[in-house]
Order: structure tokens, then sequence, then C-alpha cells
């Protein structure tokens, strides 16, 4: 049976869900966790690494491990926003062949297509590993305000990453699928989704009646997630060490990635407890020795810390309510989606906005995922019952004479769409018009987002006001677009598939979805070794705990050589190869044996004793 997968590709963590049977499932990665982090690591023997083996080599290869690439998708170097993300990213963000953002790990750089890609094709393997079948269709998510830039990057890594990608559907929109799947049933449901997830927030507004899911607006940031939230306990960490020893830890990259690690730690414990202790010793070094970090965070403090970003969420909860022309009190389930919703922050100032206590009952890091797989028996025609009607998030447009930008396609028009407005020339015997297509909301064409150029030639001599230049755009299901601009009098007609100047040609998106052939058997080792540490690091778990509860029943020699096995094993483990995993297990699998054996000769001894 070929199966469709939905996968959430997320800014922290990614996710990936298949219907089996009318099941919705979410398949966890070798690991046993239902989530991936979204990061990729290159190693000095030219590794690839994804996900938590990633991570935890992180504070160790700190300039060459990649996290929260999703938040420089289809951005320009120059952006603020990429601005901060340099200050604030231990690897480098590099400037790439055409000015968008790109980083650079060992030597090379790689555009945030690439990196996604290989985060993508790490959840298709796991989609594999537990299908036992090979996975080609998909479902990707992105943030509902993503522009069309980032909706063709995201497209272009599923490519690479071997799937064919049947649609991208927004993140609130497949969320608020997931969960009124259940209540098709209801009639005028209007749902407002708040996603605020690692790196992106969303909100959209939504009426569910008879099984049509209608997305009414959309609005969002995609530059405000939990990663300034770490941020801003970053900041706030540094500056204090700063103050007392005159050193920045944020030019430090290992310190960084230490200081990045426990400030998200720090802000998920601070969800369920009062005060979180910080310990960092050897944090740096100078002239007169090691540098230690010994902090305490409180709840209280935090929300001081982070107050600013809470209250930046609501802008677009407010633009989005006008744009739909609903009032708080129409809104009849506010969702909460995301990670940073977990916040009791978040979820307080989210209830005063809405005055309504939000809906918790589904998985917030799970949701997405769930949707977007939905979504793909939607496209396969396996569920029939259930339409969705989604929304393109930005006004689309041309640039018009004086620089103005004229509005063709409104922001939350229903998609897919279809519009076409007539020009003329502004100079006489003008014989090629030049067709500047940009998305945005503002008023000048310079403010906006340029997504292509292209030209119109062979117009016959005519005085300017003359000619008659039909321009038509098409948007479709995922938010994409296309151009075309139409002579009236000659019939000639040019018409442009829009890539984003910093996007990937097809030659590129060729060369890799090569090169990611080439890598597979590599990728395939990588992934066995991987699941092989895991493998190890489970059964030395086990094999300590049962040391400690059984270790007295053996001689002390034996104990103590044990003991030493493991200790040499927990410095090896990390490192060790495909030999040495093998060799680390049998030594383990031998001690636990043994242990097991003096258990059961205890039970058996015990019983006896009973008996007589």
């Amino acid at each position: 049976m070929a199966y469709t997968i939905g996968i959430d590709l997320g800014t922290t963590n990614s996710c990936v869900c298949v219907i089996a049977n009318g099941e919705r499932i979410v398949i966890p990665n070798a690991e046993g966790a239902r989530t991936t982090p979204s990061i990729v690591a290159f190693t000095e023997d030219g590794q690839r690494i994804v996900g938590q083996v990633a991570k935890r080599q992180a504070q160790t290869n700190a300039e060459n491990t990649v996290y929260a690439v999703k938040r420089l998708i289809g951005r320009r170097f120059d952006a603020p926003d990429v601005e901060q993300a340099k200050r604030s990213s231990a690897f480098q963000i590099v400037e790439g062949p055409n000015g968008d953002a790109w980083v650079r790990a060992r030597d090379k750089d790689y555009s945030p297509a690439e990196i996604s890609a290989l985060i993508l094709k790490e959840m298709k393997s796991v989609a594999e590993d537990h299908l036992g079948e090979e996975v080609e269709d998909a479902v990707i998510t992105v943030p509902a305000y993503f522009n069309d830039a980032q909706r063709q990057a995201t497209k272009d890594a599923g490519r690479i990453a071997g799937l064919n990608v049947l649609r991208i559907v927004n993140e609130p929109t497949a969320a608020a699928l997931a969960y009124g799947l259940a209540r098709v049933d209801q009639n005028d449901m209007k749902v407002a989704v708040y996603d605020l997830g690692g790196g992106t927030f969303d909100v959209s507004i939504l009426e569910l009646a008879d099984g049509v899911f209608s997305v009414l607006s959309t609005s969002g940031d995609t530059f405000l997630g939990g990663e300034d939230f770490d941020y801003a306990i970053i900041d706030w960490l540094a500056d204090a060490f700063e103050d007392e020893h005159g050193v920045d830890l944020r030019e430090v990259p290992m310190a960084l990635q230490r200081l990045k690690e426990e400030s998200e730690r720090v802000k998920c414990e601070l969800s369920s407890t009062e005060v979180a202790e910080i310990n960092m010793p050897f944090i740096h070094m100078n002239d007169e020795g090691p540098l230690h970090l010994d902090a305490e965070l409180t709840r209280e403090k935090l929300e001081e810390l982070v107050d600013h970003l809470v209250e930046r969420s609501l802008d677009p909860c407010r633009t989005a309510l006008q744009d739909a022309q609903v009032g708080r009190d129409e809104i009849d389930v506010v969702l909460l989606v995301g990670g940073m919703t977990r916040m009791p922050r978040v979820r307080t100032r989210v209830a005063q906005f809405f005055n309504k206590r939000p809906d918790t009952s589904v998985n917030p890091d799970e949701v997405v995922a769930m949707g977007a797989a939905v979504q793909g028996s939607i496209v396969r025609g396996e569920l029939t019952d259930v339409l969705l009607l989604d929304v393109t998030p930005l006004t689309l447009g041309v640039q018009t004479a004086g620089g103005v930008f004229t509005p063709m396609i409104q922001r939350n028009t229903t998609v897919p769409c279809s519009y076409s407005e007539v020009f003329s020339t502004s100079i006489n015997n003008q014989s090629m018009v030049r067709v500047h297509v940009l998305q945005g909301e503002r008023a000048m064409a310079a403010d906006n987002k340029s997504l292509a150029v292209f030209e119109l030639t062979g117009i016959p001599p005519a005085p300017r006001g003359v000619p008659r230049i039909e321009v038509t755009f098409n948007i479709d299901e995922n938010g994409i677009v296309t151009a075309s601009a139409r002579d009236q009098a000659s019939g000639r007609e040019q018409s442009v598939n829009i890539v984003a100047d910093g996007g990937l040609s097809e030659g590129d998106i060729n060369r890799l979805i090569e090169e990611a052939r080439l890598n597979e058997e590599q990728d395939q080792l990588t992934k066995e070794l991987s699941q092989r540490r895991v493998e190890a690091q489970g059964l030395l778990y086990s094999t300590e705990r049962s040391l400690e509860e059984f270790g007295g029943m053996m001689e002390e020699q034996e104990r103590n050589d044990l003991l030493a096995d493991i200790g040499t094993i927990k410095e090896l483990i990390d490192d060790a190869t495909f030999e040495e995993l093998d060799t680390i297990i049998a030594t383990l699998e031998a001690g636990a044996y043994r242990l097991a054996e003096l258990m059961y000769a205890s039970m058996d001894d015990g019983t006896a004793a009973v008996e007589e």
C-alpha cells in the first residue's frame, strides 16, 4: 500500500504522521521520540547527522551544527531579522550567491533549502522504517504567513529529499483540520488557531460548517517564536556574566551553544516550576583560571524578560479578527498550537485577549503533522466528506508608474485563485513592458517583497496609453504564484513561474537530488551507527541500574571489573565506531546476563526456602 505522510517541518522540532486503516499515527523515531530535533551537524570526518544525535554533539561542534534554519528560508542576507540571527547563532550565516542568507559548515556553504532537505529526508526515513516500505508522497506544512519564496523553497527542499510534495499546507490550517475532523457535524463553529512555535507565529480564523473548513483570515510574524524567548534568557545571562567578568559569552561559539541549551532547558522547566537553578561550570577560561556561571531564574523574572514577545503576538491576532470581520465574542474555540503555548504567561494573555479559556486538548507538538496527514488523505481522495478552503496570506501585485505597488490579489483571498487586469504603456512607442511582481502590504513597491521581474517584448509602436497589456496572476493550492502578460493587440504573451531571487534554480535542485542519491549509502550507514549507539546507551542504562540493585550479589573483583568497564564505555560511547559499539554491547550484555543469572538464582533460593 502506498502511504502519504504528513510532515510538520518545524523550526525546533519536526514530526511525521501517517493515516493507516483510518487511524492517525504519529511515527516515533529510532530513539522512540515522537518529534525529532530540526538540527543538522557536519562532522570532522564528513558525515551529516540529523536529529537528537546532532543535538547531543552540538556543544563540542558548535560552529558546524545548524539549527532553526527555517527562520532563514527565503530571507535576504542583509535583512534585519537575519542580522539578529547572526548575533545569536554559534554557526556562521553567510551571504549566498544571490544575496540571500545561507549557512557555512566545514568551509562549505549550504542554502536553507538544502539543510531543510536533510531534515525532511530524516523524517521520510523515520516513516519508512516504521511502515516497512518506501514513501514518496508527502504533505508538508509551512507557517501561514510564509511568502511565495519561502513556500517554493520548502517545496524544493521536499524534492531534494526525494519526496513528491502533493501539497504545501498552512500550519494553523492543518491544526484546525486535525482538531475539527471529529467535529464535522457541528455547524458554524468559528475557531481561532494561535500557533506559537519554535521560530514563527501564526494566527488563523476559521469557520467549520458541514465538513467545510474555511479560512477567513490569517496573519502572523515569521520571526517570532521560542528561539526569541531563548535569546532573551541568553542575553540576561550573558549580560550578567559580562558585567562580572568582562567577557561576552555570545562571542564564544561553544559557550554560546551551552547558553542556548541551558536557556531552552530552564524556559521549559519554568512552565511547571516557579524557580530554576542554572549551574554552568567551566563556561570560560581566562588568565586567572576557569570561570563558572551560576544563577537563579524565577518564573516572574522570565515573564518580565519575554513580556514584549508575548504582547507582540497579539498584534497579528487583532489584524486577523479585523480581516475576518469577526468579533472576539464570536470565537467559539481558541486552539493553542506550538510548544511555546505551554508557557503559563502565553496561555494567560491569550485567554485575556479572546475573553475565553483556550482549548488545550490537542498535543501542540503533534497536531500540525496530524492535520498534514489528513490533508494527504483529502488530496488522494480517501477522505471525501471534508473540504479545505485556505487563503493567501499576503497581497500580490505589480509595480506601476512612480514605483507604486498596485494590488491585484488581496490578502486572505481564497486559493486557488486567478485575477487579470489591463495596464498600458507610459512612454510613446514603447515596445517592451517590464512586469515587476511583488508581495506585501506597503504602498510603495520598494517596501514589499520582490518575487520576479519579466518582460513582454514586441509591442507594436503606439502612443502611450493606447496599448492594452493584460496581466494575469494565478495562485495554486500551495500558495505558489505564476504570472503572465499578454498584448491584446498582437497576441504576444510571456509567462513566468515565480522563482525567488535567492532561490535554487532547477539545475541546482537536480544537482542536489543527485548528491542526495550518491550520499544515500553513507547516510544509511550514519543512521545505522546512530541506531546502534542508541541500543548501546539503552543497554548501558539498564546495566547500571541492575548493578546498583543486584551488584552486591557479585564477587568483589567481578563487580569492580564491571564498574571499570562501564566507566570506560561512558568515555567511548559518544564517539565509538561500529566495531567499538559491537564490543561495548557484547561487554554490557555479558554483564547484564551475569546480573540476571544472580538475580534469578536468588529468587530460586527464596522460593526453595518458602517451600521448606
